[in-house]
């Protein structure tokens, strides 16, 4: 296995095209979060610059958008080859600034490209509509057209896939990208663009521009020229990108926090619900918005369940993301850390119980948190109502079904839920009832590439993935034919 040694490495702006240095003389550091050393130095793009991305990426999507749909999807299969030929440095430098695990972050690579492979499959099959018309000599036809410019600003979680996640449904359909990744992880945007610049894409139809939110978001989101903005965080910068775009009635697609419940039925597979539970709550070290932030047991078998948990989560071996038999890695910043460390302190101050963990690590290096498990916890509380985004969870216990659809549902968020029963009854009445944009039975908490990724309430607008995530790069245009069937 290749090994990188800890060396400040230097990107640049990705414009139409070509690699550039920033006017702008500040850079933005990044941070190992298994080490909290200095690993890279990006540029933080001025608004002028910003524009420029756009302006390029304007000018190449008129020739884009007329190539035929299966001729940019070959474009796409040489980004995702390019891909998979150097996963395992791509796979390095995810783990090397995020503190994900070196296996997780193979992962993300291998699926990002797969995820490429998948739309690019969608050049033939995506499709308009001919309506019947009211009139004799009348065709309707509805056409599905791109929107023009994408920008696409990244969260980093799983910042190497998120990236896929848009680009590729944005290419394929005829638009054009712009994208910016989270200060906190752009190395492996930056060693995307590189192996962009190596296929045959035309210049402009993908470009990348890292800075601050306040500049290159901004501008991302309200530049008029800008005809969608799909973005993945935190429900508060969502917000602001939503007054941002108002100006201009750009369409959003917006993936945002979430705060999934898991119930657990008194006749669950309890070996297969606690470890689907804790796998769900230590991947990614608890940084991901669809895995299970709260559960909910049955009071019949609460007591052997959380025993069974708290021995599940105690055992979870954490360090240094890119050794061999670990977990989990740690928390991506020291904000972070402080962030779950204060939420923990305030529900034990409030009562809660701790069963397992409870602290932060006391390793010397790195934003590591123990994995905790919490009971004694209240339905109004913080940590059962606001996103933890750490290997925390809390656990309610319930009587009976009525109790925790109720207790499921009464959250901001509506981004995904699960249930864990051998009862068929049970799961459709959860499937009917629980408000979340999705529902896993007897499993844990993670999407395919074809289903359709969607949150309701503050959980986001729109959706990702299979057919449903690619319309939503596509405008629906009607035409109106009238035509005279006397002429010869």
């Amino acid at each position: 296995m290749a090994v990188f040694t800890e060396h400040v490495k230097t990107y640049e702006l990705y414009i139409n095209g070509e690699f550039r240095a920033s006017t702008n003389p500040e850079m933005l550091t990044v941070t190992n979060p298994a080490t909290g050393n200095i690993i890279s130095q990006v540029p933080n793009a001025t608004i002028e610059e910003t524009r420029e991305a756009i302006a390029a990426a304007e000018a190449a999507q008129r020739s884009w958008e007329k190539l035929p749909a299966v001729e940019r999807g070959k474009y796409l299969r040489q980004i995702s080859q390019k891909i998979r030929e150097n996963a395992e440095e791509l796979a390095l430098t995810i783990s090397r600034e995020q503190g994900k695990i070196l296996s997780l972050a193979t992962v993300e690579v291998h699926f990002t490209a797969d995820y490429i492979d998948y739309m690019a499959e969608w050049a033939r099959r995506y499709e308009g509509e001919i309506i019947q018309s009211d009139r004799p000599n009348e065709q309707i036809f509805m056409f599905k057209s791109p929107i023009g410019v994408v920008s696409g600003i990244l969260p980093w979680n799983f910042p190497f896939f998120l990236i896929a996640r848009k680009l590729a449904p944005a290419l394929i359909t005829g638009n054009t990208i712009v994208v910016k990744p989270s200060a906190e992880t752009p190395n492996n945007a930056f060693e995307f663009a590189k192996l962009v610049a190596q296929t045959d894409l035309p210049k402009g139809v993908f470009n990348l521009v890292s800075g601050r939110g306040s500049t290159v978001g901004q501008e991302l989101s309200s530049n008029p020229k800008i005809g969608m903005v799909s973005f993945t965080g935190s429900v508060e910068t969502g917000s602001r990108i939503m007054a941002a775009a108002a100006e201009n009635i750009i369409k959003v697609s917006l993936e945002l926090g979430g705060k999934a419940p898991a119930i657990v039925m008194d006749d669950a597979d309890l070996d297969l619900a606690v470890e689907s539970v804790k796998n769900s709550r230590i991947i990614n070290t608890g940084q991901v918005c669809n895995c299970v932030e709260r559960v909910y047991v049955h009071e019949r078998i609460a007591e052997q369940f959380i025993e069974r948990l708290g021995r599940a989560m105690s055992e979870v071996t954490y360090g240094d993301p890119i050794a061999e038999n670990v977990d989990m890695g740690p928390l991506v910043s020291e904000q972070s850390l402080a962030s779950v460390e204060a939420m923990v302190n305030r529900a034990i101050a409030e009562g809660a119980q701790v069963v397992t963990g409870g602290k932060r690590s006391s390793r010397a290096e790195g934003y590591y948190y123990e994995p905790t498990v919490l009971v004694n916890v209240k339905q109004d509380s913080e940590i059962m109502q606001k996103e933890i985004f750490g290997p925390v969870i809390p656990v309610m216990t319930f009587r009976d079904l009525d109790e925790a659809i109720e207790l499921a549902n009464d959250s901001e968020f509506g981004l995904t839920s699960s249930i864990y029963t051998q009862n068929l009854d049970i799961a459709m009445r959860a499937c009917r009832e629980i408000k979340f944009g999705e529902t896993y039975i007897n499993r844990e908490n993670f999407e395919a590439i074809q289903g359709f990724h969607n949150g309701w309430r503050k959980s986001g607008i729109g959706g990702a993935d299979g057919r449903h995530g690619l319309e939503e790069f596509l405008q629906t245009r009607v035409v109106y034919l009238q035509f005279d069937l006397n002429k010869k």
